[in-house]
């Protein structure tokens, strides 16, 4: 599990509500049912009807990957691309039957075994490069959720305060009631802006970052099977995998 959604969210929160005391007030009087009821309840029914009922399900899928979601480096999975090479180059491609239950990316593991099958190369590049982008359309929509609550939070927040607002008109005859109405009604926006930048932008980054960091490792893992089935020498393998990562990762990938 990855804790950094965790300690960058609740870091943030803890460091709002840290000068909001700091500054003499009470956190209590921000946690106000009707604004955080609009804000939220609002803001998340809009973003379901902005998609179809099908994304909606996903929801809680696509919120539980960004809280423990985790990837390996796509530099982990040379050496295994290589051992494989070196296998196969040895002994036959048949051979590495006996490897496959010794491989943890399924991705992976399904690219080695059309391989074994005696699949056309093109063919099992072609079935692995659809299911990567059949991947990326799936976590785009997922990222999208989130990036579009961040977008509508704010403005929800503005609708609150305006009702806030109204409402302050209407008590003009009490002025000891004022300084409180006017207060919160702009808790609303506070609970607009900061959830948009404390927890819906934030997420929608980071299932970006996932997505890409999966895409990375499923590209590596397409460009090895291709290496392995055409016989290519092991030692190439690894070069041209290493080629394929960031600058700043293929020194720690050659050590390995």
């Amino acid at each position: 599990m990855d804790l950094a959604p965790t300690i960058g969210i609740g870091g943030g929160f803890a460091v709002v509500v840290a000068a909001n005391v700091l500054e003499g007030g009470n956190p209590m009087s921000l946690l106000l049912g009707p604004p955080l009821m609009l804000v939220f309840g609002t803001t998340i029914l809009i973003c379901v009807a902005g998609g179809t009922m099908m994304d909606a399900k996903n929801i809680p899928k696509s919120l539980k990957r960004a809280f423990t979601g985790k990837v390996e480096p796509a530099a982990a999975m040379i050496p295994e691309v290589v051992g494989l090479a070196e296998r196969a180059r040895r002994e036959g491609l048949l051979a590495l039957e006996e490897s496959i239950s010794t491989i943890d990316d399924p991705f992976l593991v399904k690219g080695v075994t059309m391989a074994i099958d005696g699949t056309d190369p093109e063919e099992v590049r072609d079935i692995l490069e659809a299911e990567v982008y059949a991947k990326k359309s799936e976590d785009k929509q997922g990222a999208k959720f989130f990036a579009d609550a961040g977008a509508y939070a704010p403005t929800i927040g503005i609708i609150g305060t305006v009702m806030g607002l109204v409402h302050v008109l209407e008590n003009l005859a009490a002025p000891e009631e004022l300084g409180h109405l006017i207060a919160a009604a702009f808790v609303a926006t506070l609970w607009g802006v900061t959830s948009a930048n404390v927890i819906f932008l934030p997420l929608a980054s980071r299932l970006k970052r996932l997505s890409e960091l999966e895409v990375a490792r499923m590209e590596l893992a397409i460009e090895g099977v291709w290496a392995i089935q055409s016989g290519a020498n092991p030692r190439i393998i690894a070069q041209k995998l290493r080629s394929l990562l960031p600058a700043g990762q293929q020194p720690e990938a050659e050590a390995a």
